[in-house]
């Protein structure tokens, strides 16, 4: 990572660079209080009627005679701050590593209770025809947790880590933990949607490129330069079709825009219309996804 020059106290950079966070230096940002001026990241901001505040100046215009809650610090999208921003993303890291421990320990029995796939016969030729559209509708969420490779893990984990932590302290733990298990449940109802209904599948690679695709939404919403988001799709995106790798382009696509469409419903509603926009495009993708699955095991029984 490349070091930032020093700040003086108040947050602009020295020798006329770019101004940085005036509570980590380190971050450039174009973003300033509208209260006391202060350079502040999407970390620090807090939505106020007009602009952004600091946390300090939050702080400060408490005790106003307001409801409590018309002084609590709100993310960009209107989510509580928290004192962890990273909770939730290292929550969801726990459980895949579990999950992939647990599944070297077991070996394939667990595999195949956990994976995703359409209709067919199990390992075990005993238990019949098994899959989605048998009933087994966990499969699309159990699936988003399941990893054998330990580079498939890794590299799931550390997209999650990476693009995980500045989302959710810009959305909030409730908005970020809903993006994300959205976004993989689109990409297991894209996968079921498609693919061949004896073919597995398994990852979080859906929901990783929901979080890819939302970064690149918040990205344009504070203006920043697009040029590195962009990038890491493209390369991704050429990864996710190379004629090469069993990869299932149908998940990450799927997570891809529904990370998309729900990052553009958290950050740009309009606040008199927040929950209704972000609520109901939720339900919207939810619903999508629950149609996609309806219509598929229709056609598979």
């Amino acid at each position: 990572m490349e070091q930032q020059p020093p700040n003086d106290q108040d947050g602009s950079a020295a020798a006329g660079g770019p101004p940085t966070c005036y509570r980590h230096p380190g971050r450039e940002t174009g973003i300033r209080c509208v209260r006391c001026e202060r350079p502040i990241c999407t970390d620090c901001m807090i939505e106020a009627s007009v602009g952004f505040q600091c946390p300090e100046c939050v702080r400060e215009g408490t005790g106003t005679g307001h409801h409590p809650a018309a002084s609590r610090p709100r993310t960009l999208a209107g989510g509580s701050v928290a004192a962890d921003p990273r909770l939730i993303t290292k929550i969801l890291l726990v459980i895949n590593i579990g999950v992939f421990i647990a599944v070297s320990v077991a070996g394939r029995p667990l595999v195949d209770d956990l994976l995703l796939f359409g209709r067919a016969y199990s390992g075990d030729p005993a238990a019949g025809v098994e899959g989605v559209a048998e009933g087994q509708w966990y499969r699309l969420l159990t699936s988003m947790f399941l990893h054998q490779e330990v580079w498939h893990i890794a590299f799931n984990m550390l997209g999650l880590w990476w693009l995980g932590g500045p989302l959710e302290a810009a959305l909030g733990r409730a908005r970020y933990l809903t993006l994300y298990l959205l976004s993989g449940l689109a990409g297991s109802a894209l996968t079921y949607w498609i693919s061949d209904p004896a073919q597995g599948s398994l990852g979080a690679s859906g929901a990783v490129f929901g979080l890819l695709g939302a970064t690149a939404v918040l990205m344009r919403r504070m203006n920043y330069d697009m040029r590195p988001v962009i990038a890491l799709l493209v390369v991704n995106l050429i990864f996710t079709f190379n004629p090469w790798g069993a990869i299932a382009w149908q998940a990450h696509v799927g997570g891809l825009v529904a990370g998309a469409l729900i990052a553009i419903a958290m950050v740009h509603a309009p606040r008199e219309r927040r929950n209704l926009v972000q609520y109901g495009t939720c339900a919207l993708v939810l619903m999508v996804v629950v149609g996609i699955v309806l219509a598929r095991t229709a056609a598979l029984t």
